[in-house]
């Protein structure tokens, strides 16, 4: 017969109760572990978001002749003259709907190339849009490259069809390399807003989904444990021989 309350639990031997606790340990470990890593990713993407906006906000400095992640989406500033005949349209989605980014090389005062996003057009005024002459002062958001391409879909230069803006691949397209810089420039929207192109629509948006991810996490590991001392509670290690 068996002793009071142990009737109800089910007798297993001692290498299984050893193994469910070693799988009940990793999970419980692998869980932490990446929960752990989501609150570090947390604390990175805050960090990350408060020095976008604070670039966002400063005062514009000349644009520098090289850049890398650090300087993304500085403000900055540059003189020169477009080249107009040197443009590139890349496909675009934006709050004004589907259409086309103006990319146009600026030539400034030093002989440098700087590639400028001027603004977004619609398809039906691909070929009207403002082009002004003579020297320009530009200012915006630094951007870095995109190389490859965007849409699910890759940068077609051959048929000059462009859906992100890879600044190596336009350059070469458009004979600009090696004197243009490895960045664009988002021009800020100008005193008329419905002008073409239409500037300033750049999007500064960074999802931050960690904190629900950690908790996640952080719950499955809570529920390994809890699982684990259910499972215990109605297991008896087998003593027969």
């Amino acid at each position: 017969m068996t002793s009071p309350g142990t009737g109800d639990r089910r007798r297993r031997s001692p290498a299984f109760l050893i193994g469910l606790t070693l799988i009940a340990l990793l999970l419980f470990a692998g869980f932490s572990a990446l929960g752990a890593w989501q609150v570090q990713r947390l604390g990175w993407k805050r960090d990350l978001i408060a020095q976008v906006d604070a670039r966002i906000h400063a005062t514009p400095v000349p644009a520098p002749a090289s850049a890398d992640a650090a300087d993304a989406y500085k403000r900055v500033t540059a003189t020169g003259t477009f080249l107009h005949d040197r443009s590139t349209l890349v496909q675009a989605s934006t709050v004004r709907g589907a259409g086309y980014w103006v990319l146009t090389p600026l030539r400034q005062r030093n002989g440098a190339l700087l590639m400028i996003n001027r603004g977004f057009v619609p398809p039906e005024a691909k070929t009207r849009y403002d082009r002004p002459e003579g020297q320009v002062t530009v200012t915006g958001l630094l951007r870095l490259t995109e190389p490859g391409g965007g849409f699910l879909r890759a940068n077609d230069p051959a048929a000059d069809r462009w859906y992100s803006r890879d600044i190596a691949a336009i350059a070469a397209a458009r004979r600009l390399a090696p004197a243009i810089t490895s960045y664009f420039i988002d021009a800020q929207a100008g005193p008329s807003p419905d002008r073409l192109p239409v500037a300033g629509l750049t999007v500064i948006r960074f999802p931050n989904n960690h904190l629900q991810y950690a908790i996640t996490w952080f719950a499955l590991a809570i529920m390994t444990v809890a699982a684990y001392i259910i499972v215990m509670r109605h297991t008896a290690p087998d003593k027969r021989p």
